[in-house]
């Protein structure tokens, strides 16, 4: 295992100004996530964990406090390097896969090489590899339209894996499935972490998916604690 951590996040906070008062809602979250690891943080709606998560992607700014990602911290990056970690050593899956409804499915997969420059040919070989991994090969051709939720949501793990990143970040992954699918979904995020080695950070209110993970973590009013 790597010395480094993927994470680190120390004395986060981050703070809105609402019409009244200041909103407070990360306070304190000190976080350290390793290469490989699987870890959950859960809470109820409306606890901040999107807004962590969205720190963690570089999707939001802190307020106070530090965020590491491979030793280098990220409020010292500017645009163009925060857009290209994200694209490249970052996947994304969301609740809602915000796939194009207008392209096919390996075309939504290719997507993130195409955006970085990567030639069709290479970039459609590279969205063969992750359909495969997800088990959707099969649905390649189709447009997205025609998937059922939880195909959409393999072809959005299948993006989020497309240029092999450090670490996916998940958010509410399961939230539009049913259950059975939901589970699915689960098993398959926990697989691409094993196979795969990539580090996976999972926000969510489902316990089940929760307890799937190597380590979890509460986000209550704003501060995080470690789940036992």
């Amino acid at each position: 295992m790597s010395s480094e951590a993927v994470y680190r996040l120390a004395s986060v906070g981050k703070e809105f100004a609402g019409p009244t008062e200041v909103v407070h809602v990360l306070n304190n979250v000190d976080l350290v996530v390793e290469p490989a690891e699987a870890i959950a943080i859960y809470g109820a709606s409306g606890s901040g964990k999107t807004t962590l998560l969205h720190i963690m992607g570089t999707l939001d700014s802190i307020s106070s406090g530090s965020v590491m990602f491979n030793g280098e911290e990220i409020s010292g990056m500017d645009k163009k390097q925060r857009a290209g970690l994200r694209n490249n050593e970052i996947g994304f899956v969301f609740q809602f896969h915000h796939l194009l409804s207008e392209f096919s499915t390996i075309e939504n997969v290719a997507m993130p090489a195409l955006v970085s420059g990567v030639g069709k040919g290479k970039a459609f070989v590279l969205a063969e590899e992750a359909l495969d991994r997800v088990s959707l090969s099969h649905r390649k051709k189709h447009r997205v339209t025609t998937l059922s939720g939880g195909e959409r949501q393999r072809a959005a793990i299948a993006r989020a894996i497309l240029m092999k990143p450090k670490v996916i970040l998940a958010d509410e992954p399961t939230g539009s499935l049913d259950e059975n699918t939901g589970h699915m979904v689960g098993d398959l995020l926990v697989s691409l972490n094993k196979d795969l080695g990539t580090t996976l950070v999972v926000v969510t209110h489902n316990t089940d998916l929760a307890n799937m993970m190597q380590r979890r973590y509460e986000l209550r009013s704003g501060e995080l604690y470690a789940a036992h």
